[in-house]
């Protein structure tokens, strides 16, 4: 799916079933929940804290890939909400990081 395509299905799905959009801020803090929800997940498969007893670990990674899903819905709804075109954004910010960082990467002896 391209960014287009999937602002326009976040749209669609926020006129259809979502009655309208959360205001922009309501939306950030919507946003950070979801970031939040992500953290704990990442801190428990790939960093050092444990599950609580009851929680289901063999399921987390999955999660995982649901709570990225949720984060980019969220950003769809932004990005709709505030006019922004995230396929010119994106587009401009992998030329701004190219060329910014085209050898500083590659030049850093703690990436080696």
């Amino acid at each position: 799916m391209k960014i287009s395509e999937f602002q326009k299905r976040t749209d669609d799905w926020i006129k259809e079933y979502g009655v309208r959009y959360f205001d922009e801020r309501t939306n950030m803090l919507v946003l950070m929940e979801e970031v939040g929800e992500l953290s704990r997940l990442m801190a428990r498969v790939y960093g050092e804290q444990s599950f609580k007893k009851g929680e289901d670990a063999a399921n987390a990674r999955k999660r995982i890939g649901e709570e990225l899903a949720d984060i980019l819905f969220v950003i769809g709804c932004l990005s709709n909400q505030m006019d922004i075109y995230l396929e010119r954004e994106l587009e401009a910010s992998f030329e701004k990081k190219t060329i910014r960082d085209r050898h500083r990467h590659k030049n850093n002896p703690d990436l080696s």
